[in-house]
C-alpha cells in the first residue's frame, strides 16, 4: 500500500514540476540563454496603450546579460499620451543601454515619435516614416440627425463642456481653440524629435508638415541613420552593446490562447479597438 502511495506522490509531483515549466515557458516565450544578449521588443500596429511595451523596456534595462535592446517598430502611430510615455521610457533605457530602432513596413507620427530618441535608426530603403503631425478627427451627424427628426437635449454648466459633440456644427472660437490645443502637441512633437535627433528645432519643423518619407528619404534629411534590415539593426546593437561575434536575441511574446478568449483576458489593444472616443493621435491616417 506504502508503494502505491509512494508512486502516485511521484506521478503527481512530476507533473506539477512539468505544469510549472511549461507555464513558465508559456508566459515569458523566451528560451533560457547564457551569456550576453540583444533584447528585441516589438511596437507593431497602432500605439493605444504603453502598458506592455514599457514593462519590457523595464525588464531588460534590469537584465544584466542584456547589453542593447532593439526596438522593432512597425506602427502607423497611435494616442498622444501613450507614444510620450513609451518615449520617455527610451530615454531611461538609454541611461543603461544602447538602444537601435529597426523600421519595418511603417514607422510614422507616433511611431517615428517613438523611435527619435534611440541610439541609431535603422530603416528599410522603401519604409514610410516621418508623418510629424497631429490628427484629432471629430464625426458629424447634424445633418442626418435633422433628417430622421430625432434631436439632442445637452445640459452643461460650462460654454465649451460640449465642443467635440457629434450634434452640432462646430463654432468658429471652437475651432480655435481646439486648432491651439494641436498647435500646442505638435510642438510637443517637433521639440521631442529635436532633442531625440539632436537637431535643430528649426530643422525639424520644416519636416514637421504632416509628410511622409520613404526610409532612403529620411536618411538623407537625418531623420534615419542607415538603411538595413531587422537582422542588421541587432548586428549594430551587438557591436553598440560591445558584444563580440554574433549577438544572442531574447524577446517576449504574449500569446492569446482559447482560454483567454473565453475569459475575456485579451490584450487592452484589442479590447479598445471598438470603441470610439475623441482623442488627440500622432497616427498617420490618410
Amino acid at each position: 500500500m506504502k508503494k502505491i502511495l509512494l508512486f502516485f506522490l511521484i506521478i503527481i509531483v512530476f507533473i506539477a514540476l512539468f505544469s510549472l515549466v511549461l507555464a513558465l515557458v508559456h508566459n515569458t516565450a523566451m528560451p533560457i540563454q547564457i551569456g550576453e544578449k540583444v533584447a528585441l521588443i516589438r511596437v507593431e500596429g497602432i500605439i493605444l496603450d504603453s502598458k506592455k511595451t514599457i514593462e519590457e523596456i523595464r525588464k531588460y534595462a534590469k537584465d544584466s546579460s542584456v547589453k542593447a535592446v532593439v526596438l522593432r517598430v512597425d506602427s502607423p502611430g497611435g494616442g498622444v499620451a501613450p507614444s510620450q510615455e513609451i518615449y520617455d521610457e527610451i530615454i531611461k533605457l538609454k541611461e543603461k543601454k544602447k538602444v537601435v530602432v529597426s523600421m519595418g513596413s511603417i514607422a510614422a507620427s507616433g511611431g517615428y515619435y517613438i523611435s527619435s530618441p534611440a541610439d541609431m535608426i535603422i530603416a528599410n530603403a522603401g519604409t514610410l516614416t516621418g508623418s510629424i503631425g497631429v490628427i484629432m478627427e471629430l464625426p458629424n451627424f447634424e445633418g442626418l440627425m435633422e433628417k430622421i427628426g430625432v434631436k439632442t437635449v445637452v445640459i452643461k454648466s460650462g460654454r465649451h463642456k460640449d465642443m467635440a459633440s457629434a450634434f452640432r456644427t462646430m463654432t468658429a472660437q471652437e475651432r480655435k481653440i481646439l486648432q491651439d490645443l494641436l498647435d500646442d502637441v505638435h510642438d510637443q512633437f517637433i521639440t521631442a524629435v529635436s532633442e531625440g535627433r539632436g537637431m535643430e528645432y528649426e530643422e525639424v519643423k520644416k519636416l514637421s508638415d504632416g509628410r511622409i518619407f520613404t526610409g532612403k528619404k529620411a536618411m538623407e534629411l537625418g531623420l534615419v541613420d542607415e538603411l538595413g534590415n531587422l537582422n542588421y539593426a541587432i548586428k549594430k546593437a551587438g557591436e553598440l552593446g560591445g558584444i563580440e561575434g554574433e549577438p544572442r536575441v531574447v524577446s517576449s511574446k504574449k500569446r492569446i490562447g482559447f482560454w483567454d478568449i473565453l475569459s475575456g483576458n485579451l490584450p487592452e489593444e484589442l479590447m479598445k479597438k471598438g470603441l470610439t472616443t475623441v482623442r488627440l493621435s500622432y497616427i498617420f491616417a490618410p
